[in-house]
């Protein structure tokens, strides 16, 4: 045996994933469900990617859970200002929307590298159109639409404060 294999590594360089899946049958379990992950403590600092074809759900369950989280008002897509911030007491929200996202420039120039450094919660649909400025997320939500119209989540923890967040 070698001395690699008798000591454990002094760092971990690659986060343990865990995935749970769940199924959406109507908009009130989409609901629900982003009502649940609202109390969870760990949300608070998350970073949460939405992946999904377009029309599967990602900005509705992003309303859902702004609302759980007290957000009032309109609560708009950010498709055209790729980030929308949003306050409530003690917590700083950014949902961010990579959809239109094509010039890493505008990366720096809006600050998006402060807003991930900085404490709060950040959700982000089409991420991998900035895929190589984002930090990884502790979720990945992937949505996908069933023939009846009902919504297979699969839910994939990337980071403690991922496996926090699971179901």
């Amino acid at each position: 045996m070698s001395a690699a294999e008798r000591h454990l590594p002094i760092v971990e360089t690659a986060a343990r994933e865990a995935t749970a899946t769940v199924v959406w049958h109507s908009e009130d379990d989409t609901r629900a469900f982003a009502t649940r992950l609202a109390a969870r403590p760990a949300l608070r600092h998350a970073f949460i990617e939405l992946h999904g074809e377009l029309g599967a759900g990602k900005t509705t369950f992003v309303r859902h859970l702004l609302r759980a989280l007290g957000v009032p008002g309109r609560i708009k897509s950010p498709t055209y200002a790729v980030v929308e911030p949003h306050e409530v007491p003690g917590l700083a929200i950014w949902h961010f929307d990579f959809y239109r996202f094509n010039d890493p420039r505008e990366w720096e120039d809006a600050g998006f590298r402060d807003i991930f450094a900085s404490p709060g919660l950040k959700l982000a649909e089409w991420p991998e159109k900035a895929q190589a400025h984002i930090p990884r997320a502790d979720l990945a939500v992937t949505i996908e639409t069933a023939a009846d119209e009902s919504r297979k989540v699969t839910l994939t923890a990337q980071t403690p404060a991922g496996l926090e967040l699971l179901p």
